[in-house]
């Protein structure tokens, strides 16, 4: 199909066309029987595929069989985005080598890069092993080995990278700077980053490429501190930063003062006017923290680009901003820009981990992603899926998951910790056997499963769990998972094995663990080791306002009422305040929040007369208030009425008001919910005979006919 005769000549024309970007937008204009080195200047100036195209048709009636032409158009087709369409065009010399010309390295490298950049990783080591062979191939040179590197980092082949790293080393190309670049790049991908920083140690001449990829290495193998000192080393060397290197250094700043420094060097450097870095800026401020920073930057962009919308949603949704995020998706719709796959995912995250997001929101996303036809990419699935959980809809995240084409390891795993959070230990042992027939669980599905047994007392179930995870699996544990097993044993009652457990565990139990059995003592209050686990707290996480919340709480409830003041005298003294609590619920596209004692909203004094009648037919039906969940210092009747004022019995009674009494009444609490709300909404869905969904900060809670799905195992 590539006759030699062509091959030889058009090689000849190919290497007169110097390299370096087009100086002209259009391609040149071609005489009747245009040369191939025409050709190939034209293929390489075309700016689209309007272009490219009837290039491609001219190729095929003039030079239908010539290699060099073919590979030019399909590195062409290839950075305009149809990377098919380029494999395509390589595929007849990729199948069978012995039409590249033996001995010509040239033209060798030519079809390894036009396969790398094709997307056909595996074909382009292939032909590279094809290349080695002693009959019919070519020697290698600086030019090989850098697209070759790459296909091994993509494919995630390092032992091959390896490989070819001996053979560059061999042939004498291991100090040029381009081919120790791509080790370094290929080296960090692989996670052996100190072999990286070795190589990158030893290059006595270093490009401004060089920097760029060993700060890269560094921050994608979580080391942003070191990625920024490199990048502060660079500029002492005098080494000048391009483009690329602010862009990959910017994800690792997290302080307010470097932001600054560093967009003043960008701007030092007249590259602040670029989108794609304007972009960056944007992103860098949200994660320090500074959103009006990064929204005054957003207002700021003139040509607003897909990703600028993309990115101010995601900091938003980071920044739990979750209303704004929605303004600025319908602001976008409005605008009629077209959401691509990373706005979708940003929103959806947003609503996934708002307090004040809504069923409601999640339906809104999911139906833009249907309209959209993103709903059958895998990762907006798995978002939608998770937007649904999280807001309390287990249908609706089963109906989309059972008729999903395609599930990786994050769908299952997701779905597995949905049915855990809302009480549904048997459904997740059932799902979890499933997916093991299938692939292999991670870390984090354990951590999923073992909590579903925890919060369901499945306690032979969650050992077996866990003993799997090195017997079958080979996964080490993690501190999640020992403090999941801590908490299986604390909520079973089962308090000392739960402390003999820690004293024997291999690593250093951490905050999670001692917090797993500290949270064990509410359930069955313990003195002794309420105290060990707290001093290891304090000792840990000082600044925790929880921990000295939930301790006060517990020697109240042991009848230790001045060791509980001087718990709360403790945490004023070292500064430590008080998340506060609230309660949102939606009603008619609007979110109302309450906090305790709250007399702000319109229908407050029909709200309290209405609590009040409600709190006199539970206590008929037998609600018995648990003042230790109440104010300390006051009046046992204060007490009592202290409790009623909690902002979830006002948002359930606001609900109870203004809803139609067939309808679900669902509620968020940011905290965890108070335990003694929680016996009294058991009953308010008695008497009411509501049902009540109520999402705390650790799962949910779904009431019926005076019953929690929790079972009270909570």
């Amino acid at each position: 199909m590539f006759p030699r005769s062509n091959v030889f000549r058009a090689l000849h024309q190919w290497r007169s066309v110097p390299d370096g970007p087009p100086s002209h937008p259009l391609p040149l204009p071609l005489p009747l029987t245009p040369e191939p080195s025409s050709f190939v200047t034209a293929v390489r100036s075309s700016a689209s595929l309007r272009v490219l195209k009837p290039l491609h048709a001219a190729v095929l009636r003039h030079h239908p069989d010539d290699l060099v032409l073919s590979v030019a158009l399909a590195c062409r087709y290839s950075q305009l985005g149809l990377p098919r369409a380029a494999l395509s065009l390589l595929s007849p010399a990729a199948a069978d080598p012995s039409l590249v010309p033996a001995g010509d390295t040239f033209l060798w490298n030519l079809l390894v890069r036009g396969l790398v950049e094709s997307g056909a990783h595996d074909r382009a080591l292939a032909l590279y092993r094809q290349m080695r062979q002693p009959r019919g191939g070519a020697q290698p040179n600086n030019f090989t080995f850098p697209p070759v590197l790459k296909a091994c980092s993509y494919l995630g082949d390092f032992e091959e990278g390896v490989k070819i790293h001996g053979d560059a080393a061999e042939l004498g190309y291991e100090s040029d700077v381009f081919v120790r670049n791509s080790l370094i790049a290929m080296y960090s991908k692989s996670g052996a980053v100190d072999t990286a920083k070795r190589l990158f140690d030893e290059m006595p001449d270093r490009s401004v490429v060089t920097w760029t990829t060993m700060i890269g290495a560094l921050a994608q193998n979580g080391h942003p501190e070191e990625a920024l000192a490199l990048f502060r080393r660079m500029l002492e060397e005098r080494v000048r930063p391009n483009r690329a290197t602010f862009l990959t250094v910017m994800p690792c700043v997290i302080r307010c003062d470097d932001a600054d420094d560093l967009h003043k060097l960008i701007i030092r450097y007249r590259l602040e006017s670029e989108v794609i870095v304007q972009n960056a800026i944007m992103g860098m401020y949200s994660r320090c923290g500074k959103i009006e920073q990064a929204r005054k930057l957003f207002d700021g962009i003139a040509e607003k680009d897909l990703a600028s919308w993309s990115s101010m949603i995601e900091a938003y949704a980071r920044a739990d901003m979750f209303e704004e995020a929605m303004k600025l998706f319908r602001n976008m719709k409005l605008l009629e820009i077209v959401p691509d796959r990373v706005t979708l995912l940003g929103v959806t995250r947003g609503c996934s981990n708002s307090a004040v997001a809504s069923l409601r929101h999640a339906q809104l996303i999911h139906g833009f992603a249907i309209r959209s036809l993103l709903i059958e990419d895998l990762m907006v699935e798995t978002a939608v899926i998770d937007s649904y959980v999280r807001r309390g809809s287990l249908n609706s995240a089963r109906r989309i998951f059972d008729q999903m084409r395609e599930k990786n390891l994050v769908t299952w795993s997701i779905m597995i910790s949905g049915y855990g959070m809302h009480g549904r230990g048997v459904e997740v042992l059932e799902l979890f056997n499933r997916m093991k027939c299938l692939m292999k669980p991670d870390h984090i599905t354990f951590v999923s499963v073992l909590s579903a047994c925890s919060h369901a007392g499945l306690i032979d179930e969650g050992w077996q769990c866990f003993n799997s995870m090195t017997t079958e699996f080979g996964i080490v544990a993690h501190s999640e998972h020992y403090a999941c097993m801590v908490d299986l044993l604390g909520r079973a009652g089962q308090l000392e094995k739960a402390r003999e457990f820690i004293e024997k565990m291999p690593i250093k139990p951490d905050c999670s663990v001692w917090g797993s059995l500290l949270g064990a003592c509410r359930i069955h209050p313990d003195a002794k080791i309420t105290e060990l686990a707290a001093t290891s707290l304090f000792e840990l996480d000082p600044q925790n306002s929880g921990r000295y919340i939930l301790l006060s709480n517990i020697y109240t409830s042991l009848g230790k009422i001045e060791e509980a003041h001087s718990i709360r005298v403790l945490m004023r003294k070292r500064g430590v305040k008080k998340i506060a609590g609230y309660t949102v619920i939606e009603l008619n596209n609007k979110l109302y929040k309450f906090l305790v004692g709250d007399c702000s909203n319109p229908q407050s004094d029909l709200i309290y007369r209405e609590l009040e009648r409600l709190m006199d037919r539970i206590k008929e039906a037998g609600y018995v208030p648990n003042t230790n969940f109440a104010l300390h210092d006051v009046e046992e009747e204060t007490q009592v009425k202290s409790l009623y004022m909690h902002s979830e019995k006002l948002a359930i009674v606001f609900g109870l008001i203004n809803t139609r009494p067939e309808s679900t009444i669902r509620v968020h609490k940011n905290l965890r919910v108070c335990g003694d709300c929680h016996t009294a909404t058991k009953f308010i869905s008695k008497v009411t005979k509501r049902k009540i969904v109520m999402r705390d900060s650790h799962r949910f809670h779904h009431f019926s006919d005076g019953e929690c799905s929790c079972g009270d195992y909570w």
